[in-house]
């Protein structure tokens, strides 16, 4: 594990403990216990959700043999779990998805260059999210310190998001594929020889405005049924809101989720997000911290299996195909 993840795993947990004893363990042990069935309903919303973002995935990759939208799901649930689960500044998953891509048929320069389109497609309708989110913070006429910081924190999101997109576009990761392919010519980097027509595949991709399309709505919709873990979850508590309300805690909870990705799984940092956007439905401390490891759940029970799945597929006697193309294909077994 490396050091500074380490420390920020750290930093996270003992924040997250914190907030719990500021609030009574039994307290808030109390709340959790209370959605008893109801996460069973989560942890199905969930699996909804990563079955739309491996179709959006899915959709950007051109038709190959091996590569089927099941494959697709199943990687992006490794990539979940280990964005969530492992100590990485949530992308460690998404790169390990793209090299896992290759042992079902698709190049390693269009396996990268859709997991890169992919993200940026998933961070461009989280901006959309919590921008609908804000919209309706503001209606609200909620906290307006609260309102101000999100303010602040979705300029400078949808910077980055235009910057990711130039990036692409302009020509940017040309230069990275030049930089690794170098690297590729010595023995201990000899894999990145993988990314060869990253920059390439990454134009075609882009250039393919329905697949592009695609990914947007799926990932935008995706977004939205995520709400449901926040409507369940309070209605088994006992603390009923709209659907819109619960668009408003999910979308800036993401938000200042996404703020934490150097802190594995935003530990501590989710919990504290949920305590200010609940507040702003009278929503106790105790319920909110609750909340939050209500939707942690998920990440459990299904993160594991797929970690499980990701040493499985590393563990057959099959070798990353860089040079397939995009026909005839074989998948392993």
């Amino acid at each position: 594990m490396n050091k500074s993840f380490a420390l920020a795993a750290l930093a996270g947990i003992v924040l997250a403990v914190a907030l719990v004893a500021w609030q009574g363990f039994a307290v808030v042990a109390e709340a959790f216990a209370s959605v008893g069935w109801g996460l069973a309903l989560i942890v199905v919303i969930r699996v909804a959700q990563v079955f739309g973002a491996g179709l959006s995935w899915w959709a950007l990759v051109p038709g190959i043999r091996g590569f089927s939208l099941w494959i697709a799901v199943k990687l992006r649930f490794i990539r979940e779990a280990i964005n969530t689960l492992l100590p990485v500044a949530q992308v460690g998953g998404d790169i390990i998805g793209a090299r896992l891509a290759t042992f079902y048929g698709v190049d390693g320069g269009t396996a990268g260059a859709s997991v890169l389109v992919d993200l940026l497609t998933q961070t461009a309708t989280q901006f959309v999210f919590a921008l609908v989110g804000l919209g309706l913070l503001v209606a609200l006429g909620g906290n307006e310190t609260l309102i101000f910081w999100v303010s602040v924190g979705l300029a400078l999101m949808a910077a980055a998001v235009v910057g990711f997109f130039f990036f692409q576009r302009m020509g940017g990761f040309a230069l990275v594929e030049r930089g690794l392919l170098r690297l590729a010519e010595t023995e201990a980097w000899g894999s990145l020889a993988h990314v060869a027509n990253l920059h390439d595949r990454l134009q075609a991709i882009h250039a393919d405005n329905r697949r592009v399309a695609a990914s947007f709505l799926a990932h935008l919709v995706t977004w939205f049924v995520g709400a449901l873990e926040v409507y369940v979850a309070l209605a088994f508590m006992g603390h009923h809101v709209d659907f819109a309300d619960a668009v408003v805690i999910e979308s800036l909870g993401h938000a200042v989720r996404a703020a934490g990705f150097l802190v594995p799984g935003a530990l501590g940092i989710q919990e504290g997000g949920f305590i200010a956007l609940c507040a702003v439905y009278a929503i106790p401390a105790p319920a909110a911290l609750a909340l939050s490891f209500a939707k942690r759940v998920p990440e459990i029970v299904l993160g594991l299996p797929a970690l499980v799945a990701w040493h499985a597929i590393e563990a057959r006697p099959v070798a990353p195909n860089p040079a397939a193309s995009p026909a005839g294909q074989q998948s392993p077994p």
